[in-house]
C-alpha cells in the first residue's frame, strides 16, 4: 500500500513539512491500471488537477495501491487504519467504496448505479460487492459527488440519500489529443466506444447498420468497434450479415484518438451512463455525435448532438442516415460540439471537488 504525499501551496508548489494543512486522503487506485478506462481516467486527471494546484490547502494524500488480500479488506480495514496512522481529517473514496467505519469524514464519488438498472452485466460477487457496500457507503458519506444530475436523482430515489449532501460535479475530456495529422482513409467509418455490456447495446446498433447499408440510399460506411475483444465479437459479426463491421479490441490512447478524429460520426448507443465522456471526446475533437437519448446522455450532450431511441434500430437508422446524407448538418454539430466540450475541464472538476472538502474542513 502506497500513501503518497502532494502538499500543496497556493502556487501548486511543494509545502514546507512544517506547515500544517488538513490532511486528505484519496484513494485513487484505479488511476494505477494498465489499461485506463473510466474510473481510472477520472481519478488520474482529478489527482493531477488538484496536485496543480486545485487543491491548494490540502496536504493530500495519494493512495494508488491497496496491497495484497481481497479489496473489500483493504477498503474497510486496512484503509481506516491507515487514515488513522497518517492522521487524515478527511477521505475521498473515487471508485464507490468508502470505509464505513474511519476516522475522519468521508466523501465518496459515485458515477453512476448500472449495478442497480443492469445487474447482468456484472459477475456475481462484484455485482453483490456493490449492492451491499455502495448504499451503506451513500449514507454514510458526510458527502456525495456525482457526475450528473441524472446520477444524483437516481441515488436518492434508490437509497433514499438526503439530496442536500449530494454534489453534482461533471467531469472532462481525459483522452490526450495527439499532435500529428489525422490519419487517412479511403473507407468512411461511424465509430463507436464500448464493450459487449448489455447496456452499452452494441447489437442494436449493428442491427441499425445492416439497415443504414441497404436501400437506395444506402452508407458506404464501415461501422469500427472500438473497445470490443476481438475474441469475443463473433455474436455481433453474426448480426452484421456480412456487413463491414470491425472489431479492434483494447486500442491505445493515441490510436483512439486517431480513431475518434476520422470518424465522420461517433454513434453512443448506450441505454445507461452516469455522465458519457464518450460524447466530450467526439466533441473536443471536432467529430459529431449521435447518442441515445437516455439517462445522462442528452444532459452531457446538450444541444450538440442528436439522438435517438436506443431501444429501436430503425430510429437509430433514420437518426445517423440523416446526418451521414447531410454535412451541413455534421458541420454545425461539430461546431457546437466544440463549444460544448471547452465548458468542461479538469481544473474546473477538481476545484469544485476542493470546495467540498472545504465545506468539511
Amino acid at each position: 500500500m502506497l500513501m503518497r504525499r502532494l502538499a500543496q501551496s497556493p502556487a501548486g508548489a511543494t509545502m514546507p513539512d512544517h506547515v500544517s494543512s488538513p490532511i486528505v486522503a484519496i484513494d485513487a487506485r484505479d488511476a494505477a491500471a494498465a489499461e485506463l478506462r473510466g474510473w481510472g481516467r477520472y481519478e488520474l486527471e482529478l489527482v493531477r488537477a488538484l496536485a496543480a494546484g486545485a487543491g491548494a490547502g490540502f496536504d493530500l494524500r495519494v493512495l494508488d495501491h491497496g496491497g495484497p488480500g481481497p479489496e473489500l479488506l483493504f477498503e474497510q480495514v486496512k484503509l481506516p487504519w491507515r487514515l488513522r496512522r497518517v492522521h487524515a481529517d478527511l477521505v475521498h473514496a473515487l471508485n464507490c467504496f468508502l470505509p464505513l467505519v474511519r476516522p475522519c469524514r468521508g466523501v465518496v464519488t459515485i458515477q453512476d448505479l448500472a449495478f442497480e438498472a443492469w445487474p447482468d452485466d456484472f459477475g456475481r460477487v462484484t455485482g453483490r460487492k456493490y449492492r451491499m457496500i455502495v448504499p451503506l457507503a451513500a449514507r454514510s458519506a458526510e458527502r456525495i459527488i456525482c457526475p450528473s444530475q441524472f446520477t444524483r436523482d437516481d441515488l436518492c430515489a434508490r437509497y433514499g440519500v438526503d439530496a442536500a449532501k449530494v454534489r453534482v460535479i461533471p467531469l472532462a475530456p481525459a483522452l490526450p489529443l495527439a499532435t500529428a495529422a489525422n490519419a487517412t482513409t479511403a473507407t468512411p467509418y461511424l465509430l463507436a466506444i464500448g464493450d459487449l455490456r448489455a447496456k452499452k447495446n452494441l447489437g442494436t446498433l449493428v442491427a441499425a447498420f445492416r439497415r443504414l447499408r441497404s436501400g437506395a440510399s444506402a452508407v458506404p460506411h464501415r461501422l469500427v468497434l472500438a473497445g470490443v475483444d476481438a475474441g469475443e465479437g463473433e455474436r455481433l459479426r453474426a448480426l452484421a450479415g456480412g456487413e463491414p463491421v470491425q472489431i479492434t479490441g483494447y486500442v491505445t490512447d493515441s490510436r483512439l484518438d486517431v480513431l475518434i478524429r476520422g470518424a465522420d460520426l461517433v454513434v453512443h448507443p448506450s441505454r445507461y451512463e452516469g455522465f458519457g465522456l464518450v460524447l466530450l471526446e467526439a466533441m473536443t475533437r471536432g467529430t459529431p455525435v449521435a447518442a441515445a437519448r437516455a439517462t445522462a446522455l442528452p444532459e452531457t450532450g446538450g444541444d450538440a448532438a442528436a439522438y435517438f431511441d436506443p431501444a429501436d434500430a430503425d430510429d437509430i437508422a433514420t437518426v445517423v442516415g440523416s446526418l451521414l446524407h447531410n454535412p451541413p448538418i455534421r458541420a454545425e454539430l461539430a461546431r457546437r460540439g466544440r463549444e460544448r466540450a471547452a465548458e468542461f475541464s479538469w481544473e474546473r472538476t477538481a476545484r469544485e471537488t476542493a470546495a467540498v472538502y472545504r465545506e468539511l474542513l
